[in-house]
Formats: structure tokens, C-alpha cells, sequence
């Protein structure tokens, strides 16, 4: 498919080529324009799962207040090195998506329904993208915070109807020989976890995989050889807890270095490599209304599109494209005479909402809940508030959901919360946003203002002139 008919063909069309960027800025337009009809040899695709705008507005916020410098994400907007759109999400049974069929819309190019992967409401699979660039020659990988097997890597290299099959999509992964795969989900892969009692990690070692288990043995890794590190059971711990954690930060590495080690992996190719670098677990953090695993995880998300940025622009063959699949919970900070002093103290928050509640139980007393939230957060609450929270924990370890199986008491701790910091939340769930869309390197100048997320399927492989004919 060539350039002419990628915008024929797709939403893109209707708003023109001429539209090099949606903000008035000569500067960025010359930026993408330089990039003119240059093929584009690799792909990085950064993806902060349900990130919502104001969770990107409150990561530049607070690393603006904090270190003066602000986040390397809106730094490429003030330097106008990217292009910039707002993008569509909807998936094919709601204006609101799951994760599931935003990934599918981008790794089909067709809408689905939530929950499935890749598999249309007529029952139809859609070839998913990394296949696509595998089959023209190119080396396909996945990173991510949350479980290699999640519905937004998945999303672009398998097909199944259900999201949920991880023990499935884990098989699947190895069926289709995918070069870097990086991030949790030890359960989808251990004999002693699986029901099946399959040892997948045997079955990658036998076709040739490096299996690693740990930050050492990872960055120790051969770059010669495809790779599979799983580091943690769920998603791994969220960036504060891992930071604080001596034992976290020794043995799981961060996103920016899964990062770093993937495209160490995949770049000394003759056809180039296509690379998603997922940030899960900032959708986690804004389903549990928990300000610190968010803000910190989004910006570890941010190291993370340092590292790509670092490899584009010395690389000059590489489309880096940085977005999210939804918003989720709309998260901001709220206005106050004491909004800059409260939220300047997330800056001293040593633990998240999760590491505060998990370590609570039925036999905990008011001055336990008391001491922890101080130690985590700096807060001093009063019994009332300890009572509250304590009375959730009555009913634990019954079925809440896919992000709050236990029932621990989020979104009460969130509103506790707000009175010392201002950050307030419209919800726990995702939501219809149209959300941020930036590009850099050869392709960016075929981003308009406005697309559907499907249009971002036929972008890549137009800029990397693989033909949509599979």
C-alpha cells in the first residue's frame, strides 16, 4: 500500500495530507516534514495503559515542581519534536473500551468487541501486526509492567476470543516465535501454576530462548539469541514500592531497562524490528484510585520513552509512537488555596495504596492502619478514619473483579487522601476519552489531528511499506 492510498483508504484521508500537525507550530511541522517519504526500518510503540490526560498533566506537574525540568513526554512537545493528534478509542460494543479491543484495533486494524483479542463481533479473525512484520522479515517483541500474556500485548500478536486464556496466550506466544517477550505472569508459564501443569518456560528453553527470571540474568542475557523474562507471578511491584524495596529494585528491572535490553535484542537486523513497550500497571493504579502507584508508574513509563528516544534519534530509521489505549478514572488535581502545598507532598510518599492495604488484615488495630498510612504517606488520620477502613476488611477474599479481587478498601483511603493532597478522581473505571497521540521519525508526518485507533494499524505498515495483504 502506498502513501497515496493509505489515506484513500483509511479516516486519515478525510482530514487531508496537507495537516502535518494538530497545533499551530511551524517548528514541529518542519521536524515531521523532515522525516518526508523516509521508510521506517523499526517501530517502537509506547503504550501508558489507561492513562487518562490528567494523569500525563499531573506527571509533568509534579517532576516540573519537583526537579524544574518536567516530563521527557510534554518536554517533546515543548521542543516541538513530535507530532501530535487526539485518537478515537471506542472498540465495536462501546464508546468505552477495554483494553482488549483497543490493542485489537490497533494489532487488526478492525474494531472488536471488548474482551476479545483480534476475533470481530462476526466471529472473524484479523491478522495481528506483529505477524505481519514477522512475516516480512522483521523481529517482533513485548515489554510490559503487568503480565506478558495481558490484553495489550497480546493484542498485536495473537488471536483469541477471550482475554482472559492467558495460559492459552502464553502457548500461542510461543507458537508464533516472537523475539523479546518481557514483563509478569510467572503463573502462565510454571508447571507448578498452570493447571495443565505445562512447564512453558521448558518449551521456550528448547526452542532456543534465553529464560530469565531476574534484572541480573536479564541484562546478562545474549543478545544473540530471542529472549522470555518473566519477573514477577501478577504484574510486577508498581515503580514507588520496587523503588523503596531493596530487594524489588535488585531483582525486577524497570520498564526503561526492559526497554533498553529489548531494543538491544532487536536492533542488529537487516529488516529492522517492531517493539511495544506497555505500561500496565498505570490502568491498575487508576482502577484502585491509588495516586502513587499512578504517578510514579507514569513516570517510569516516561524513563521508558526517554530510552526509545535516545535509540530514534541517534537511529534515524525508527517511528517512535507514544500514546495510550483509554482514559481510566480521570484523575486531576483539584483546585484550593493548599492545592501546590498538598500536592508537592506525593513527592515524599514512600509506598502505594496497594503496599498500605495488603499489609492490613482483620486482626489489625486503629493505631496499625494509623502508623502505616503515616509511614507511606506522611498523613496523619484520625480513629474515625482508621475505623472506616478497617470495617472493609470483614469481607475479604471474595469476588470483587479482575483489579480489586479482595475488596480492599481503594477508593475510601483515595478520599481520605484528597483532603492532604487534592488529587480527586471521577471514577474507577475506564472512560470514552479521546486521548494523546505523539510520533517522531519517519511516518510522523502522516499523523493528522484527529484519527480512529484503527488508523494507527495501517500507518505502520505504510511508513514501513509492508503491504496489507495477508
Amino acid at each position: 500500500m502506498n502513501r497515496r492510498k493509505f489515506f484513500r483508504n483509511t479516516s486519515l484521508g478525510a482530514l487531508g495530507t496537507s495537516l502535518l500537525a494538530p497545533f499551530n507550530s511551524l517548528e514541529a511541522a518542519e521536524t515531521a516534514a523532515s522525516f518526508k517519504n523516509k521508510k521506517a526500518k523499526n517501530i517502537i510503540l509506547l503504550v501508558s495503559d489507561g492513562m487518562s490526560t490528567g494523569t500525563l498533566n499531573m506527571a509533568d506537574l509534579h517532576l516540573t515542581r519537583k526537579t524544574g525540568v518536567g516530563s521527557h513526554w510534554m518536554n517533546l512537545y515543548r521542543e516541538n519534536k513530535v507530532t501530535r493528534a487526539l485518537m478515537d478509542t471506542a472498540s465495536a460494543s462501546s464508546v468505552v473500551t477495554d483494553s482488549a479491543a483497543a490493542s485489537s484495533a490497533w494489532g487488526g486494524g478492525v474494531r472488536v468487541p471488548n474482551g476479545r483479542i483480534n476475533i470481530d463481533a462476526n466471529g472473524e479473525a484479523n491478522l495481528p501486526i506483529w505477524q505481519k512484520f514477522k512475516s516480512a522479515g522483521k523481529k517482533a517483541g513485548c515489554v510490559t509492567t503487568v503480565p506478558i500474556t495481558h490484553a495489550t500485548p497480546a493484542g498485536f500478536c495473537i488471536n483469541i476470543k477471550s482475554r482472559n486464556d492467558q495460559d492459552t496466550i502464553a502457548e500461542k506466544y510461543l507458537e508464533q516465535d516472537f523475539d523479546v517477550l518481557m514483563g509478569a505472569g510467572n503463573e502462565h508459564f510454571a508447571a507448578d501454576k498452570r493447571k495443565d501443569g505445562k512447564d512453558l518456560y521448558h518449551a521456550f528453553a528448547a526452542k532456543g530462548y534465553s529464560v530469565v527470571k531476574d534484572k541480573k540474568a536479564m541484562q546478562n542475557a545474549s543478545s544473540q539469541k530471542p529472549l522470555l523474562g518473566v519477573f514477577y507471578d501478577s504484574g510486577l511491584p508498581y515503580a514507588k514500592d520496587q523503588e523503596n524495596t531493596k530487594e524489588l529494585a535488585n531483582s525486577v528491572p524497570t520498564l526503561a531497562e526492559m526497554t533498553k535490553k529489548a531494543i538491544d535484542n532487536l536492533k542488529d537486523t537487516e529488516n529492522g524490528f517492531v517493539l511495544q513497550v506497555e505500561a500496565g500497571k498505570v490502568d491498575w493504579a487508576a482502577h484502585a484510585n491509588d495516586i502513587t502507584g499512578l504517578l510514579y508508574d507514569q513516570i517510569a513509563f516516561d524513563e521508558a520513552i526517554n530510552a526509545a528516544m535516545e535509540f530514534a534519534e541517534k537511529d534515524s530509521e525508527t517511528l517512535v509512537i507514544i500514546t495510550t489505549d483509554h482514559g481510566n478514572a480521570n484523575p486531576g488535581v483539584i483546585y484550593g488555596s493548599n492545592a501546590n502545598t498538598n500536592f508537592d507532598s506525593i513527592q515524599h510518599y514512600k509506598f502505594t495504596n496497594s503496599w498500605i492495604l495488603n499489609g492490613l488484615g482483620k486482626e489489625s488495630s486503629i493505631n496499625t492502619v494509623k502508623e502505616r498510612i503515616a509511614y507511606a504517606n506522611g498523613i496523619a488520620i484520625d480513629d474515625e478514619a482508621a475505623k472506616l477502613l478497617l470495617s472493609y476488611y470483614k469481607n475479604l477474599n471474595t469476588d470483587a473483579g479482575w483489579y480489586n479481587p479482595k475488596k480492599l478498601p481503594f477508593r475510601p483511603l483515595a478520599e481520605l487522601q484528597k483532603e492532604h493532597n487534592s488529587v480527586g478522581w471521577i471514577s474507577m473505571q475506564h472512560s470514552a476519552d479521546y486521548v494523546e497521540l505523539a510520533m517522531y521519525g519517519p511516518g510522523s508526518e502522516l499523523l493528522t489531528p484527529f484519527i480512529k485507533n484503527t488508523d494507527l494499524h495501517y500507518l505502520m505498515l505504510n511508513t514501513t511499506e509492508v503491504q496489507n495483504n495477508f
